[in-house]
């Protein structure tokens, strides 16, 4: 006999791994990287990323929605910034994690990678 998960539990855990999907873009770890050292409109975010201006939006919409980043209007700009300063820990945390574990993931085959 297989003993299941409550309810509430498991959407719990459905939460928590939709919170780290949120983190797993390259793009949108980037973008958060950015945010972290200085508040940047999507312009500037464009410009230093090198990718199309309806992608960064895009990321950052989905960055927003999930309460990684806010935004603020300044005349014609609207800048965006990391809404939440425990956002910089998680990132320092994963750089560690990576840095310690950087061959093991790489040859995981149950997650993908961008190639």
């Amino acid at each position: 006999m297989t003993k299941r998960l409550p309810a509430q539990e498991v959407e719990q855990l459905q939460l928590k791994a939709k919170f780290f999907r949120g983190l797993g873009d390259p793009t949108r770890l980037k973008i958060l990287e950015l945010l972290l050292q200085r508040d940047c409109t999507v312009t500037e975010l464009v410009k230093a990323l090198g990718v199309p201006q309806g992608r960064v939006s895009s990321h950052l919409a989905c960055l927003s929605w999930c309460g990684y980043v806010t935004a603020s209007r300044q005349g014609r700009n609207r800048y965006y910034r990391v809404a939440d300063r425990r956002v910089r820990k998680i990132l320092e945390l994963a750089r560690d994690m990576v840095a310690g574990n950087a061959e093991h993931l790489w040859a995981c085959t149950r997650i993908g990678r961008d190639r």
